[in-house]
Order: C-alpha cells, then structure tokens, then sequence
C-alpha cells in the first residue's frame, strides 16, 4: 500500500466485525487467487484491503454474494495520500463521472491513524471540490450519491456509490414512533407477593416503560394492599427508570424525557379519565391487527391514550365496560407482567405505523 502520487486506483475495502478480518481475507482469496489480500492494514483491525486480479465490480459483486462475515464492500476507484487538499483534488476529477448536476450527494469520511486534520475538515473541501465540479446539491441526510473517504494512516481512498445503499435507522417511509409514545399512559396494576419478586418485577417494568419514553406510567392498585409489597414494587419501578434513564441519556443525541411515575386506585382512575381513550390488554380481546384503524385514530386524536395492564390478575371485567377497546396482542399466548405492557406498545406502534407514515408524506 503505497503512499504515492493520487488519482484513478483499483482497490475493494473491505469492512468486517472486529477480529473477523483474517476469516474475511481467506474467503476473499479463495474467489480471488491472484489477487493481494491485505488483512488489518497497518494494524487496523476490521478492514481488508484488496488489489483484485480482475474486474473490481464482478469481484466485489461476488463478495456481497458469498462472505456474510464483509459488513461493507466498498469499490474504490481512487487513491490519494492523507491530504485534504490532495483528496479534494482527485475527488473532482472523478465525481463527474458518478455524479450529475441534478443530483444531491455528501460526503462521509472515515479517518485512521494520527493526522493534522479531522474528518470533517475533509468533508468540508472535498464536499466544495465536489460541489463545484459537478454542479450538484449537497444533501447530508439523505443524498443520492455518496462521496466515501477511507483514511488508512498516510493514504485515503475514494469511492463513490448510491445513498441508498447506506444503512439509516430513519429514513423516507418510517415514522419516528416516539411521536405517539408520550401521548400514551400506562396503567399497571402492581405485582404484590413475596418482596424479592416485587423488587424484580418492579425493576424490569420500570426500565421497559423508560425504554419507550412514554407519558405517564400509573400504578393502579385495587382496594387494599400490602403497604410493604407495594413500596418494594414502587421502590423497583424507579430503580428500573433510573438505570434506563442513564443509559439513555449517553447514548441518544437528544433530550432523554423521564417517565414520571403516580399511583392511583385502578377504578378511580378509570373514573376520573371516562372521557379519555382507554385500552385494556387482556386475552379476552380482539387481535391488535383487527382494530389497527381504530388505534390509528385514537393516537391520532392527540389525546392521552390510556393502556391498562393486570399483574398476578387481569383487569377486572367491569372495566371493560369503559374502554374504547380491549384487546389481545399475542392470542393463545399469556405473556408474564413484566413483558406485557412492552409487547403491547411495540403491536400498537407496529400496526399504526403505516398510517401515520403516509399521513406525514402526505404533509
């Protein structure tokens, strides 16, 4: 791998899972004998780095096809050493020739090894090189042609391909569902018996219903309880919010919303909320997917949408009555406390979907 002067090279980078790259490298010369397979280039693990004896396009076609352990096959058709200025230039000269004056493209660079420059500083003068010799848009979200700038130590590859090929949590098509859980309360009866279990179960629910984000989570007892057993479930319930809430807050690129907790006597509140939307989960209920509709157009509303949950035992019948709609998400399965209210919202959020997708393309 030299660091010679840049322009037109043919290379495949190959980007595998940590420690897999000599797996990788194998296989790669098994469908390429005569060519010079590089594991780990200049010691960076996950990497490949491929000079083929033939036709660089059906070769890399073939390790799409045949070696699952490639995470990434990227073409590359120019070389440059590790300059800004070096890389920006040999990207122009090729960007004409996958990139049209009326399309949008960015530029994504990866950077390994020390150097007087970061990422973005590439980013910004080969984007201006780019824009400039093609007469195209810059669209960083979601751009019709990708500019990748592999940085290996003293030299940097260049490739260009489809955006559509890179993987997006959120893109066109998919709604960001968070939207709808703050809109939703979730109503759990607790679960009361030995305090080892209470503790455990208070725990898990507490970090499932922080996991979602939603807007209230109400534990609804009925009548008379174990005062003990209760605050040992309470007592779990922010334990399990706190421990999900931390980790939220490291790893989310935005503000993290803390699901506040309230206690309430279950028929109470379905007293105090009668002119608000209220879902029972029990077996008795239709399927999730037969009523998609109309959960569509009670989160739709904007209302607080009211989901209730038993424990050791179901929601009363008589609450029935009351509800909008009661419903089954999993029939013929009976799922145990801690998981239910997570499966509930994951089928609700699933079967709405599609809805509020096409309504915001709609927009």
């Amino acid at each position: 791998m030299s660091s010679g002067a840049g322009g037109r090279c043919d290379y495949i980078l190959v980007k595998t899972v940590l420690g897999m790259e000599r797996v990788a490298a194998s296989y790669i010369a098994e469908i390429d004998p005569g060519a010079e397979v590089i594991p780990a280039p200049r010691g960076f693990k996950g990497l490949v780095l491929v000079r083929p004896s033939r036709d660089k396009y059906k070769v890399a076609e073939e390790l799409e096809k045949r070696i699952p352990e490639a995470e990434k096959i990227v073409v590359i058709e120019g070389c440059a050493p590790a300059d800004p200025r070096e890389i920006a230039r040999v990207a122009a000269e090729l960007a004409p020739q996958y990139i049209s004056s009326n399309e949008t493209f960015a530029v994504r660079t990866v950077r390994r090894g020390r150097h007087n420059f970061t990422s973005i500083d590439v980013n910004v003068v080969v984007g201006d090189a780019v824009r400039r010799a093609t007469g195209a848009r810059v669209n960083l979200r979601f751009p019709d042609k990708v500019v990748a700038v592999e940085i290996i130590a003293d030299r940097a590859f260049i490739a260009f391909y489809p955006g559509s090929k890179e993987w997006k949590k959120m893109r066109p098509g998919k709604y960001p569902v968070y939207k709808l859980l703050r809109r939703i309360a979730i109503v759990q009866m607790p679960y009361l018996g030995p305090l080892d279990a209470c503790k455990t179960m208070g725990v898990r629910i507490g970090r499932e219903v922080q996991n979602f984000e939603v807007g209230e989570l109400v534990i609804a007892p009925i009548g008379l309880v174990d005062a003990l057993q209760l605050k040992t479930f309470l007592e779990g319930v922010f334990e399990g919010i706190e421990s999900r809430y931390q980790v939220q807050v490291k790893s989310y690129g935005r503000q993290v919303y803390k699901v506040p907790v309230y206690v309430q006597d279950l028929y109470q509140l379905v007293r105090s909320r009668f002119n608000e939307p209220i879902i029972v989960f029990e077996p008795e209920g239709d399927p999730v997917s037969k009523r998609a509709k109309d959960l569509y157009e009670l989160l739709r509303s904007g209302r607080r949408v009211n989901m209730l949950f038993g424990s050791r035992e179901g929601i009363p019948e008589g609450v029935y009555r009351f509800a909008n709609l009661v419903l089954d998400f999993a029939p013929g399965v009976t799922l145990s406390t801690e998981y239910a209210a997570a499966a509930a919202v994951i089928a609700v959020v699933s079967v709405v979907h599609d809805y509020f997708a096409s309504e915001e393309e709609e927009s």
